[in-house]
């Protein structure tokens, strides 16, 4: 059952396996679904969609879009036929967004489900084609307000925009969808989530999840990334949040194809009625793809013709389409039956096939064996285990003792000082915004904030999408459902900027209640810029259903700095919002009962796990820096969170590196490491291109050669860990007074690196003594284009106290801002002007005084 609640789903269905499976894990985690709703080819007759097209019960209907009346079969069941002569439907759509090869079947998809279903027809054609889907009502507004200053549009408290019954719709097909639910939503008022089946589609999730948010449904997307997921646990009871770490037998190591196995051992039958790819023919069609034959038959098929991309052997990229015919009882109630005489090839240009259904019909089975769907969904359906190999080992790294002896002595955190706003004057710009004590009310000094912000975009010429990171710091976190709609109002276009929220406490000057701090990149062109803005629940991490991206991804420098971004080649810098430890399937944090013994370990784990998906998902290969806020405690209790961070943070980055079989497990180990890489024999279909896309995380081939030479002289593995420690980017801790949604621990990345080159990055550390008795600690982190003549730098200041009066205690510190950060910016640049050697005819140095904000935070060592 679902932590937060059942949830009431409608359920999108095109006919293809993912949809089906995606119901399948709706009920799974606890929901109910509702009705289902489809979207059909424009060319047809429908019924009106403000009624279902089928109820369930009922002893006689007709299905809309089949020319002959449905009448009841002689296997007690219903169904269609058509004559030969009918070349209506002859033709397919083809549709980037919907499925429709099939169609004609979907109606009987009610009397095998005993749901309700909807049926739309698609109008208009695909208009905006970027990967990310606009809101043709925000895009409008965007253009206008620029020069007719038009409103915001109305944001509700979680920033999603309300939608304006009376607007026009557009001509986008993604709207059809709007018609379709708001149908279901009048049938079925209860309705408050919608699921999809989309796998690695960020073009369809990102249009059904925007038609979701305007309407105020919970978008559910269970299969989103599933193929990168931990396989499901091998047990016959339980789930992987009530079983214990020590007993779990995890499955063989899952490949894109373990999706189609799942579906196998669930009971679906999913026929292909459609391929579109070199050596998929027509001995294809009908064959059912969740079954071991099919799978090996479409990987050697695909590996042969030179196929393979990630996804392919799901049919992700168009290689070929499917008809769900039958399922677990849970939610199939009868199966449907096509016979082979009523299946007709079509035959189109560029290699493509499908199957023209002449006639079908619903064999009920037999009563009693349908269980029902809302107790048995769970023990049909396999969900994935919640944390991966990596995070489960680092996790019981963290079940030893972690308590240290020794006195804490907990130092008074002092309130950060006034500032009007300080710009920094090298890019990126730093934009510091505070609430006026004028402004009696949050709201006041949060919409005044907005304005600040609004003008100073508008001066510079600047669009919203140059912010590219936000850091709000609030007096009380129950604040924050205020200022998420106050904030939200600011952004139109997808992809917001990435966000950090926390709750200071008094640390806020007296009579401020809100601190924005915004990371501006002014000479960030449209096409620079990369998103991802996940909004659907799934197994992947969690959804971000206010105004900010998980991730924004842009080539660093600018023209002004004499760093073209095309110099920099394939090289972007990410940024990424603050994680959480929610389980990403029902958004909730773990329960206190939880089967890892300590919630704080789990907690730590799981949002740095978060932290990780992100940024491989980003192609990230390196970390600069990163911090984990922790909720103020006891000085013990904040000790030992603070080590339990540090250890979590160093196990991320060596895992992998110590061999984890004995030497009696040796012949089960599988290939090596080189075998994996160059031995065709064992490389994985997609291995080529998947290992492109999805660098290992760290990448220790990104350090330079002189770096890790030291390693060729060390003859244990154990040697090679000690010597790659020295490079792991600094963590630091900072105890703050609350954290969104109560949450135990939040992490924060400051920067990602990626698709750097091999070889192009060093990292070393210095430390000066300050006249205060602190000491300034620098971590540099210097990438060389593959040129060698342009260098990226990224510094991190941190300050501590002197070797002699540090005593292994972390001492608590304030966020400093305004005249210190200009200073200490100042001995950053100095004393890289001493330490980097740069070649000669270099371009000036790029050190943006931004980087250093927000990182003067306890250092560990």
């Amino acid at each position: 059952m679902a932590v937060d609640g059942s949830l009431s789903v409608i359920a999108l269905v095109s006919g293809g396996k993912d949809s089906f499976f995606s119901i399948l894990h709706c009920l799974a985690n606890g929901h109910r679904v509702v009705a289902l709703a489809n979207l059909h080819p424009p060319d047809h007759p429908h019924a009106s969609a403000t009624a279902p097209v089928s109820h369930p019960g009922a002893t006689e209907r007709s299905i809309s879009d089949a020319p002959a009346p449905l009448a009841p079969s002689t296997d007690a069941g219903y169904g269609f036929s058509k004559h030969d002569s009918e070349g209506a439907d002859e033709t397919d759509l083809n549709s980037f967004m919907y499925q429709t090869v099939g169609h004609q079947v979907v109606p009987l998809y009610a009397t095998a489900t005993g749901l309700p279903l909807f049926r739309q027809a698609i109008t208009g054609t695909t208009l905006d084609h970027g990967i990310s889907y606009q809101d043709p009502v925000l895009s409008s507004c965007a253009s206008s307000a620029k020069t007719n200053g038009l409103e915001a549009p109305s944001i509700s408290e979680s920033g999603a925009v309300v939608v304006d019954e009376k607007r026009d719709l557009g001509e986008d097909e993604t709207e059809s969808l709007i018609p379709l639910l708001r149908s279901v939503m009048a049938a079925h008022p209860e309705a408050n989530a919608v699921c999809t089946g989309a796998i690695l589609s960020t073009y369809q999730r990102t249009r059904v999840e925007s038609v979701a948010m305007r309407l105020g449904l919970i978008p559910l997307g269970y299969l989103w990334q599933y193929p990168v997921l931990p396989a499901p646990l091998a047990s016959t009871g339980g789930t992987p949040r009530t079983r214990d770490l020590s007993s779990v037998r995890r499955l063989s190591q899952p490949d894109d194809a373990q999706l189609l196995r799942e579906m196998e051992s669930a009971g679906l039958e999913a026929r292909i009625v459609k391929v579109a790819s070199a050596g998929l023919d027509d001995d294809f069609l009908w064959e059912n793809v969740a079954s071991e034959r099919s799978i090996q038959r479409v990987k050697r098929v695909l590996r042969k013709f030179g196929g393979g991309g990630r996804g392919s052997v799901l049919g992700e990229g168009g290689e070929f389409e499917t008809l769900v015919v039958d399922g677990p009882s849970a939610l199939f109630k009868g199966r449907i039956i096509v016979h082979d005489d009523d299946r007709k090839v079509v035959r189109e240009g560029g290699g493509s096939l499908w199957l023209s259904i002449r006639k079908a019909f619903v064999e009920m089975k037999p009563q009693g064996q349908s269980p029902d769907a809302q107790t048995a969904g769970e023990s049909i359906v396999r969900t994935p285990a919640l944390l991966d190999d990596r995070f489960e080992g680092i996790l019981q790294t963290l079940h030893i003792d972690t308590q240290a002896s020794g006195e804490f002595q907990e130092v008074p955190l002092a309130p950060l000082p006034r500032s009007s706003g300080v710009v920094a004057s090298n890019l990126p710009e730093q934009w510091c915004l505070l609430g006026s004590s004028q402004d009696t009310s949050i709201e006041d000094q949060t919409s005044n904030l907005m304005e600040a912000v609004c003008q100073r975009l508008h001066d510079q010429s600047l669009p919203a999408s140059a912010i590219t990171n936000t850091i709000i710091v609030l007096r009380h976190m129950s604040d924050f459902p205020t200022i998420n709609k106050l904030y939200g109002a600011l952004f139109r276009e997808p992809n917001p900027p990435a966000r950090v929220t926390i709750a200071s406490g008094d640390c806020l000057p007296e009579g401020s209640d809100i601190a924005i701090y915004l990371t501006v990149q002014p000479c960030l062109g449209r096409d620079d810029r990369h998103g991802l803005h996940v909004q659907s629940r799934s197994y992947w991490a969690p959804a971000n259903i206010g105004p900010y991206s998980q991730a924004i991804a842009f080539p660093p420098g600018g023209p002004p700095l004499g760093l073209s971004h095309a110099s920099h080649g394939a090289m972007k810098v990410t940024t990424i919002a603050g994680q959480i430890p929610l389980i990403p399937a029902s958004m909730a944090l773990p329960a206190s009962d939880n089967p890892f013994n300590d919630t704080m370990d789990l907690q730590i784990t799981l949002a740095l796990q978060h932290l990780w998906r992100i940024g491989t998902e980003m192609q990230v290969h390196w970390w600069t820096s990163a911090v984990a806020y922790f909720p103020k405690a006891t000085p013990a209790d904040t000790k030992r969170k603070t080590i339990l961070a540090a250890r979590a943070w160093d196990s991320a980055h060596i895992w992998g590196l110590a061999p984890e079989a004995s030497e009696d497990d040796d012949d089960e180990a599988g290939p090596d490491l080189w075998d994996r890489k160059f031995n065709p024999q064992y490389m994985s279909l997609t291995g080529g291109e998947d290992d492109a896309a999805s660098p290992s995380l760290p990448d220790w081939d990104v350090l330079t050669s002189a770096q890790l030479a030291s390693e060729a002289d060390n003859d244990g593995v154990e040697d090679i860990v000690q010597s790659r420690r020295r490079h792991i980017p600094y963590v630091f801790a900072a105890e703050v007074g609350e954290l969104p949604r109560a949450a135990g621990v939040e992490w924060h990345a400051h920067l990602g690196l990626a698709k750097v080159g091999s070889g192009s990055i060093r990292t070393f550390a210095t430390a000066a003594g300050r006249d205060d008795g602190r000491r300034l600690e620098l971590h540099h982190v210097v990438v060389q284009s593959p040129s060698g003549g342009e260098i990226y730098v990224h510094t991190t200041a941190a300050l501590s106290l002197e070797d002699d009066k540090y005593d292994g205690v972390l001492p608590s510190s304030s966020l400093v801002f305004g005249p210190e950060i200009d200073a200490i910016s100042a001995e950053v640049v100095a004393a890289l002007k001493k330490l980097l050697v740069l070649p000669e005819g270099s371009p000036p140095l790029f050190l943006p005084q931004g980087q250093v904000r927000h990182r003067l935070l306890p250092v560990l060592t």
